[in-house]
């Protein structure tokens, strides 16, 4: 059979065994292992778990529940409240300074935690309340949390970098490098999105409310420094050559549960098995998808699905803006249904190929592939943190949310296309920290 009617027919074969409601890892394996069979024998099966646990036999992998860890042991504290608490009291005679500090809380608490889900819940369950207490419209304060909380994937330490650089063998350091500008310039296009919106609405209590003295100002400091120290340590850690991710991710997961339990008494022995249990679940679930996926990758290659369609890419006379315009779009809708980790791991093998003989950089890649992962996260049908969003303020209406979001993926987009016309916003940071890529 040729080998792009039987990728074509790899695709319809795993959407559907993806919607019909089995885990990712399992679909993946599912769908592997029947093309591998039906294909190329029974023999093909002796080789599954070969695979399944060899993708598993990188040091860079205990990287994923280190930092997951890390994450968990904030998201389980009253890091974030304190961290908006914190950006009000000093952004509180800014105009507009109440979405502003929401927006920044939100940018901090996903960089220390890396959840999306749980940047919406702690920042949200304080910050959308205070928004519309002072005449925020409902669709801002729900929608720049909600877009907000995106941010955890982009902004370092990052899993799905993390994710992403393993399944393209691609330095972690410096993809976590090529997420921070594109990151801060998301983060102003949101802030600036809320101002203009907040401004346009002409409501005059928006501007914020609350008198804070300067002794109010620095008492709620010593409660979430030590978090951003952990992060910048960890960040300096890595690229002052003192150790590789994977160790500065433990020492970072144990100072956070250190810093957890003596701040914020996170003693119990329950609370503390909760961190655990969690991290441990989402860890497993991550790893299954990332060793699911290597087959995925085994079946494509083997079946000559992948080589096929890189080589008939090459064969087009399309502009490669084209390409990757068609790539973007396919990202966009692949994250509207799937995880980005599932995303990332079942197109990179195919896409890599495609992009560098194409002339783009991986590393650039990888930033404007996260960013789709990022509108797929408040976009339907599965739109994550619109649920989470509307779980936390039930009395706003769904399609409120979702309308309120919208301009947030306009955002988005505007950031794509400056990163396709500056490709220097993701490159420059990596080249100069670390030096050229060769």
């Amino acid at each position: 059979m040729d080998p792009l009617l039987l990728g074509a027919l790899v695709a319809v074969a795993t959407i559907g065994v993806l919607f019909s409601g089995v885990s990712v890892a399992l679909g993946l394996l599912i769908v592997s292992g029947g093309f591998l069979v039906a294909f190329d024998g029974m023999r093909s099966l002796e080789l599954m778990p070969e695979i399944f646990f060899g993708k598993l036999d990188n040091f860079a992998l205990l990287s994923i529940p280190m930092f997951i860890i890390m994450g968990a042991s904030i998201a389980s504290t009253r890091a974030g409240a304190d961290l908006y608490e914190a950006l009000e009291r000093w952004l509180t005679r800014v105009p507009g300074g109440l979405v502003v500090s929401n927006l920044g809380a939100c940018a901090l608490f996903a960089a220390m935690s890396g959840s999306s889900p749980a940047t919406c819940a702690a920042i949200g369950k304080m910050g959308i309340p205070e928004m519309r207490k002072r005449g925020y419209p409902d669709g801002v304060a729900a929608g720049s949390i909600a877009a907000g909380g995106t941010l955890g994937i982009l902004i370092p330490p990052s899993v799905t970098m993390i994710v992403y650089g393993i399944a393209t063998e691609s330095s972690i350091g410096r993809l976590f490098l090529a997420g921070v500008i594109p990151g801060l310039l998301l983060v102003a296009l949101f802030m600036a999105w809320s101002l203009y919106s907040t401004w346009r609405s002409g409501e005059a209590s928006v501007l914020s409310a609350g008198r804070y003295s300067w002794r109010e100002r620095f008492e709620i400091l010593p409660r979430v420094l030590p978090f951003l120290a952990i992060i910048v340590g960890v960040l300096y850690a890595m690229y002052g050559g003192v150790a590789t991710p994977s160790e500065t991710a433990a020492v970072g997961a144990l100072l956070c549960l250190v810093i957890a339990m003596v701040i914020y008494k996170l003693w119990n022995p329950k609370d503390l098995w909760v961190v655990l249990r969690d991290s441990t679940k989402e860890s497993v679930m991550i790893l299954a998808i990332i060793a699911a996926a290597g087959v995925f990758s085994f079946m494509l290659s083997s079946l000559f699905i992948t080589q096929s369609i890189a080589e008939w890419i090459g064969t087009l006379e399309a502009n490669r803006w084209v390409i990757m315009a068609a790539i973007n779009v396919f990202l966009l809708i692949a994250g509207f249904f799937l995880p980005p980790v599932a995303v990332i791991l079942m197109a990179a093998p195919i896409l890599l190929p495609i992009i560098t003989s194409a002339g783009f950089d991986p590393i650039w890649f990888a930033v404007v592939l996260t960013i789709n992962m990022e509108i797929g996260l408040i976009s339907p049908p599965v739109g994550l943190n619109l649920y989470v969003i509307n779980g936390i303020a039930p009395d706003i209406s769904l399609r409120t949310i979702l309308m309120g979001s919208l301009p947030f993926v306009a955002c988005m987009i505007v950031a794509i296309v400056l990163l396709c016309l500056f490709p220097g916003l993701a490159t420059w940071l990596p080249d100069l920290v670390m030096g050229p890529s060769v």
